[in-house]
């Protein structure tokens, strides 16, 4: 009789040890997929959700433009953008002929247009126009007046059509605010937060991967001839940039560029590649209002590759949208003086300044295009939106708070 660990019992032994083993080694790896399954669920359940994600097909959007921003208003019509190529949204048809009114799903509508001249609105639906007279209707010098009116005249567009109010100006250039009935659109589209379709006038967006080159025009340190640089078309002193510029100037010099005031053209080079050749550029908003970060911080500084100096909303609206150490805020210095004592102290010490420079490892800046974007996010919000009824009851309020 062969003890138990001779070669017979060893090779009985070592098959049911390794059936033993495979058994356990199967129940581990379930065990290891279950939790890494778990793990993934409970992680992605922490992530927002991305813009364009759904769990149904896109269903088909028109979205109307009533006018070509800026471009009058008997301008020709420009071919609509494809929104599937140019921002990945799927199922946009974007119409520019007003016959096809009755067909739209969302009408847009751009504010400084829709104040500017003799009123133009879509005639009541399932009522003849009656001309330009019953089209005034919509835009009444009483509020009280307009707000009833735009009641009982809010329910004769086509069933189910949203009316989108459009801005990207500042409250402080946004005249005829209060002239607009109460109750007329359905949503906001602008460059504020809390608006229904949110569309700022840049953001920044993760880079693939680390080694990737950053984006933009950012000039190698020993190209960066000047010191401080500002590109300023409407000047006028009584804005606080300005006045803001007048004290700085007394310390440190900025080389300014514009149409009007002390500045000089913009090199034929481009206004892009002239920043770049700065270490800082003043980010100056015309106006400080909630949200209102303008190209002139995102394409200007950001993606010229300089460090913004802003004037603007406080530092933690800025801090929002873009890590702290990306810019430098005015309100971070007792005064001006400072502030250029501090420009004057990065110069000297290229290793400080760098550090500005930090978050292009890990994000890339995106800018807007206008009109296009704001045109294909009208219809991805459309996508996205439930059914049920919304109207803004007090435009001016909202806006400007």
């Amino acid at each position: 009789m062969r003890a138990p660990w001779g070669p017979a019992g060893g090779r009985r032994f070592g098959r049911r040890r390794g059936r033993g083993l495979l058994r356990s080694s199967l129940a581990l790896v379930a065990v290891g997929l279950l939790c890494t399954a778990l793990a993934a669920y409970s992680c992605w359940r922490q992530l927002p959700p991305l813009p364009w994600a759904s769990s149904r097909p896109r269903r088909p959007v028109g979205v109307l433009l009533w006018w070509e921003p800026f471009a009058g208003r008997d301008s020709r019509a420009r071919r609509p953008p494809d929104c599937w190529l140019r921002f990945n949204i799927s199922g946009c048809r974007l119409l520019t002929d007003r016959a096809a009114y009755a067909e739209a799903q969302a009408v847009l509508f751009h504010h400084r247009d829709l104040v500017k001249g003799s009123p133009d609105w879509p005639p009541p639906w399932g009522v003849q126009a009656r001309g330009a007279e019953g089209l005034e209707l919509r835009v009444l010098d009483n509020e009280e007046t307009a707000a009833a009116e735009a009641l009982a005249t809010s329910g004769l567009r086509p069933p189910g059509q949203r009316w989108v109010w459009m801005n990207f100006e500042s409250p402080s250039h946004s005249p005829g605010l209060r002239s607009l009935a109460g109750n007329l659109f359905n949503w906001t589209l602008s460059y504020r937060a809390d608006s229904d379709v949110f569309v700022p006038y840049g953001s920044l967006y993760p880079r693939t991967h680390p080694s990737d080159p950053p984006l933009g025009l950012a000039a190698p340190l020993a190209r960066k001839r000047g010191l401080v640089a500002w590109v300023v078309s409407n000047w006028d002193e009584r804005q606080a940039r300005v006045r803001y510029y007048h004290q700085l100037s007394q310390h440190v010099a900025v080389d300014v560029f514009g149409r009007r005031g002390p500045g000089r053209p913009v090199p034929d080079v481009g206004l892009l590649h002239t920043v770049a050749r700065y270490k800082f550029y003043l980010a100056f908003e015309n106006s400080q209002h909630l949200d209102y970060i303008t190209e002139k911080f995102w394409r200007n500084a950001l993606l010229a590759g300089t460090v913004p100096v802003v004037l603007g909303p406080d530092r933690a609206n800025y801090e929002r949208f873009v890590p702290r150490g990306a810019f430098i805020h005015v309100d971070d210095f007792p005064s001006a003086s400072s502030l250029a004592a501090y420009l004057l102290f990065l110069d000297r010490n290229p290793s400080v300044y760098r550090r500005y420079f930090n978050w292009r490892r890990s994000y890339a800046v995106h800018i807007t295009s206008f009109w296009d974007e704001p045109w294909c996010r009208v219809c991805q919000a459309v996508q996205t939106a439930r059914d049920r009824p919304k109207s803004i009851r007090n435009l001016a309020r909202w806006f400007e708070r």
